[in-house]
């Protein structure tokens, strides 16, 4: 009796010893999974403070401010760079008769005496002795952080006077390291602003999935010119998910689609909560923009419906094959037309077929 007391203790203390390796075994796995699965992440960078990144694009300390038509006159006199600055909004602000000199080529490249020191004051002798100016004296601007070159930006074009740029540190856009420069060309064109009918195929550069959806058969007005992505997305910046325009995606859609918006008596749960639950916004295969054909996007919440026809009124289908040939045969729209919602009580069904809810 006392040996069987005894074998049973030590064979207590073994499961005990079992159960402690096996615990570290799957704290261990666990803890190796978590790391590798943080390996595969985007590796991250530094955000430092904004006072760094001001120190970045200050300039050289030693130099001093000449003016725009200093530079102008000895560097940028023939290469093109003069006509389509002045051609810009930036180059109309600092023409004399505006009397307002916002701003110059210093304003984002820093001051530029040192640049220009040694070059000769005529600008034909210039041109003979083919000179440049010293361009390793300015701000290095495409070699800044992200985050700096949309500060030479920031300083003129603030969230006080643009309210669309309030949101734009904490943007989607700048977190993924795009600056201003990534979308704005400064010294090219009268209008530095997207155009819409450009917008798209640059907006597809870097979200090469939205480009393919937008091939789909059934697709927004993108391709067309019709729309552009600023219809739908706050680019400089939003509260909501996915930079929407709208407090909620419903809100979004239907500063469009206006005639789904409501409210209804009859209101349809999904269309309320967000409509992505079943249509896919940049272009599907199915009609609509549905993310799935009738009746199976239908079906994915309710399950439970089908149509229910007595099995001797169609003959040979008597195996109850026959509920799924008719309900497969049709779509819910044809009897749901108001899928978005309603103010109008659906009518008695009348005749074999019955809705069963």
């Amino acid at each position: 009796m006392c040996r069987c007391i005894l074998r049973l203790c030590v064979l207590s203390k073994e499961e005990k010893r079992l159960r402690r390796i096996f615990g570290w075994v799957f704290l261990l796995s666990s803890v190796s999974f978590f790391l590798a699965a943080c390996a595969n992440l985007k590796e991250s960078k530094p955000l430092f403070p904004v006072r760094e990144y001001e120190r970045m694009i200050v300039g050289r300390l030693d130099a001093e401010y000449v003016g725009t038509d200093n530079c102008v006159a000895k560097c940028h006199k023939h290469d093109g760079i003069t006509d389509d600055f002045r051609r810009s909004v930036h180059g109309e602000q600092i023409k004399p008769e505006t009397r307002l000199p916002l701003v110059n080529c210093e304003s984002c490249h820093g001051p530029g005496s040192l640049a220009i020191e040694n070059l000769p004051d005529n600008p034909e002798e210039n041109d003979r002795l083919n000179k440049k100016c010293d361009t390793t004296t300015f701000l290095d601007i495409m070699n800044l952080p992200p985050q700096a070159q949309s500060l030479i930006c920031l300083k003129c074009h603030s969230a006080a006077s643009i309210p669309a740029l309030a949101h734009w540190n904490a943007s989607a856009h700048a977190l993924n390291d795009v600056s201003c420069f990534d979308c704005h060309k400064l010294h090219q064109g009268p209008q530095q602003k997207v155009s819409h009918r450009e917008m798209a195929e640059m907006c597809y550069g870097c979200h090469p999935e939205v480009k393919a959806e937008n091939q789909l058969f059934s697709h927004h007005a993108l391709l067309e010119k019709k729309i552009a992505c600023v219809d739908c997305h706050e680019v400089h910046g939003s509260t909501q998910e996915h930079l929407l325009r709208g407090i909620t995606p419903k809100d979004t859609c239907t500063r469009c689609h206006m005639e789904k918006q409501g409210p209804f008596v009859f209101e349809h749960g999904d269309v309320t909560e967000n409509c992505a639950n079943c249509h896919t916004p940049h272009g599907s295969v199915n009609n609509n923009l549905l993310s799935a054909s009738m009746p199976f996007l239908c079906l994915q919440c309710h399950a439970g419906h089908m149509i229910n026809y007595p099995q001797n009124s169609i003959g040979e289908y008597r195996t109850g094959a026959t509920e799924l040939k008719k309900l497969f045969t049709n779509r819910c729209t044809d009897c749901h037309s108001q899928v978005h919602g309603t103010d109008i009580p659906a009518p008695a069904l009348t005749g074999p077929g019955t809705l069963r809810q």
